[in-house]
């Protein structure tokens, strides 16, 4: 039986007993399997693992209706399916660490995107690779790239990605199945080990701007566009896959989007279900019958069941996620409890954050002012029971210490040991402050929904570059919050792009002081401060951002520049040196480091670099081969040497230099035609060498 609920114009459409049964802690009778998750799998069953960012369950035919999604209807009809699984939190990164550790946020510290996971909680991939896999996983959108910590595990991890609208860094669902499937042909053959890939969609995310022919008048038809467009991508992906071993694939979603409910446009604010209920897909041909259950599926048991099904060891640990195999192999199964939070009030606007309990039919929501919902008979969370309900509070309120009381890691630079011990080696004295708890007394996120969606909308004026209009927006806001963080930051990030450095300072100055935690404002606050020529403070909250953001390469290359405009050129280019050791493939950075090296006196230090550079790009490609050349000539390597000023050309600056000294190397070998050709090359580019070359005793007699 199927429900309908309209809100404004958005018609929400799901199966009636999904969202009364969400989480429940009751024993769920699922349909028989074909085989048991305990017989063993093929020895080389792949693992296929697809993400969707952003996706609501109501947007897939199998689960709605309408609209179609052929192929994710399809492989929900072939393998085991729960409508309305449970994501433990309403944004990207958080939720993703969720899946690939089988830990809710507050326990693998990852609490909102932008953190770092730290070296542990062990990962899936990591745990794959252990036990013989391939893994690869091929990411869309800017909060899951490699610097963040969820490549642990991951031979290949590619997050290649295109800068849009507003500077928005994410990558179509084509152009990933494309990278994706360009990976899986390179396979070794006849007999290559299994693979773990997953795939990352980001298109349904907002803004939503499907491709033709998908989309349609309307943000709910925009929306399910993008969800149509993925559709036809994970079908292409799948078509193409070719394996001669079993697939397990799995398919779900970080998290929903609220497209209005509740009074949020998007996610991340509230912890409703419209943001909290996702898809989840078990897909093993052979292996699972299928079926559908009601039962409450969480994200965090996604890992746990992978391993189950493929007969390997658990993940280390005292996971919050468990398997569902028994409820997948037909057998009854009691499925615990969901805890959900978003720090993203409390972390972007200064607001309490948000934590909720699902579990028996019932969802308490800790705020400011509490709130709790009878899913089944108010699936819409409309109706606060909390005042007539009070003992089924105070139990879930028990389930909430429960939870808690589990030890925690902690996510950030701080688990990154290295980079702490280069940062003291450039002088780094900063305390290091990280966002601690909240402290009582903070405004209710319902009590600030107008504040909200007038940031939501100096933001799309950001994205659209209309900087001054948002800077008025922002106002606003601090006309009724004059701290308030996110306004502070984005504003000054605003006046700043307007080339009013001098006034972006001052708010992002404030901004910091609320927000110490925060790498988009430091970022923001020292290209400020150094476009004032304000360098010794840039430098400061530079070294800051590279300790939040250890394995972003630009931070550690614009505190490289900071140093060095300083004065301090030895720690500027040990600041240089690890920002090409974290990307290995920037010629750019080897080259500029190699220059940097050979301006300090350290000519073998220089050569190392261009050396890796030319081995980067090829020899034919390589855009310093005079520089390159001329270094390995002044260490006394000649013959080396004379391979690479061969291949100078006339638009390098060195060029006419290159040419001179190969000429001396020539006549040496006794290659007089060959010198008098290189050294009229040097003539031509710059005469002023016929002096010298008439007064050397190598070339005198080379002259014309």
């Amino acid at each position: 039986m199927k429900w309908y609920r309209r809100t404004g114009t958005i018609q929400w459409k799901v199966f009636l007993t999904a969202a009364v049964t969400v989480c429940l802690p009751v024993a769920v009778k699922a349909l028989p399997a074909a085989q048991s998750p305990g017989q063993p799998p093929s020895p080389s069953t792949n693992v296929l693992l697809i993400t969707v960012d952003t996706l609501r369950p109501d947007a897939l035919g199998w689960v709605a209706g309408e609209p179609s999604t052929p192929v994710i209807d399809r492989l929900a009809a072939e393998g085991f399916r729960f409508p309305a699984a449970v994501s433990p939190a309403p944004v990207t990164q958080p939720s993703h660490a969720s899946i690939l550790t089988g830990w809710i946020p507050r326990r693998h510290g990852v609490r909102d995107n932008g953190q770092v996971l730290g070296s542990s909680p062990a990962t899936l991939g990591e745990h794959l690779r252990q036990h013989g896999y391939r893994t690869a996983a091929f990411v869309s959108g800017y909060p899951l790239v490699a610097e963040f910590g969820l490549d642990r595990g991951f031979d290949h991890y590619d997050d290649r990605l295109d800068s849009g609208s507003g500077g928005r860094l994410e990558r179509t669902a084509g152009e990933t199945t494309d990278a994706a499937l360009a990976w899986l042909a390179s396979a070794p053959t006849p007999t290559p080990a299994p693979w773990f890939l997953w795939v990352h969609y980001y298109d349904p995310h907002d803004p939503y701007v499907p491709p033709k022919p998908f989309g349609g008048s309307d943000l709910r038809a925009a929306y399910e566009g993008e969800v149509a467009y993925v559709d036809q991508e994970i079908g292409r992906l799948r078509d193409q896959l070719r394996s001669t071993v079993p697939v397990l694939t799995v398919l779900t979603a970080d998290h929903g989007e609220s497209l209005g409910e509740h009074g949020e446009q998007t996610h991340g604010f509230f912890i409703y279900d419209s943001t909290q209920v996702v898809p989840l897909v078990f897909h093993y041909p052979g292996h699972l019958e299928p079926a559908e259950s009601a039962a409450g599926a969480r994200l965090v048991d996604v890992a746990p069941t992978i391993l189950d099904l493929l007969r390997l060891p658990p993940l280390p640990g005292e996971l919050d996620g468990v398997s569902l195999g028994p409820l997948l192999a037909g057998e009854t199964q009691t499925v615990p409890g969901a805890y959900l939070e978003t720090r993203r009030p409390w972390l972007s606007y200064g607001w309490a954050p948000l934590r909720a309990i699902r579990e028996g039919g019932w969802k308490l929501i800790a705020a400011p002012t509490p709130e709790l919902y009878d899913l089944a008979n108010d699936p819409s969370e409309s109706v606060n029971l909390v005042q007539r309900e009070r003992r089924r509070a105070r139990e879930l309120q028990a389930t909430f210490r429960r939870a808690e009381a589990r030890p925690a890691v902690h996510a950030h630079s701080l688990a990154d040991p290295d980079a702490m011990t280069r940062l003291a080696a450039l002088g780094y004295t900063g305390a290091g402050a990280e966002p601690g708890e909240p402290p009582p007394g903070l405004a209710d996120p319902k009590d600030r929904v107008e504040q909200w969606n007038l940031l939501s909308e100096a933001m799309l004026l950001v994205e659209q570059e209309q900087h001054a209009a948002a800077v008025i927006v922002f106002d606003k806001v601090l006309e009724q919050e004059p701290e308030n963080p996110f306004a502070l930051s984005r504003s000054g990030a605003a006046l700043n792009a307007a080339g009013q450095p001098k006034d972006a300072v001052v708010r992002l100055l404030r901004a910091v002081e609320f927000t110490p935690g925060d790498p988009e404002t430091r970022s923001v606050l020292a290209g400020a401060l150094s476009r004032l020529g304000r360098n010794a403070e840039a430098t400061e909250h530079w070294l800051e951002l590279v300790r939040l953001r250890p394995r972003k390469v630009s931070a550690w290359v614009n505190l490289a520049t900071s140093l060095g405009r300083g004065g301090k050129s030895d720690e500027a280019l040990r600041a240089l040196e690890h920002a090409a050791d974290l990307a290995p493939d920037r010629t750019d950075l080897r080259v500029r480091l190699a220059f940097l090296q050979h301006a300090a006196g350290r000519p073998a230090d220089a050569v190392r670099h261009f050396e890796l550079a030319a081995e980067s790009t090829g020899p034919d490609a390589f855009p310093h081969p005079s520089a390159l050349g001329l270094v390995l000539l002044q260490l006394g390597r000649g013959d080396a040497a004379a391979a690479w000023l061969a291949r100078s050309r006339p638009d390098e600056g060195e060029y006419a230099e290159a040419r001179y000294q190969l000429a001396r190397l020539q006549v040496q070998a006794g290659d007089l035609e060959s010198a008098r050709k290189n050294l009229g090359r040097a003539l031509n580019v710059a005469p002023e060498l016929r002096s010298r070359a008439e007064a050397d005793p190598e070339l005198e007699h080379v002259v014309d």
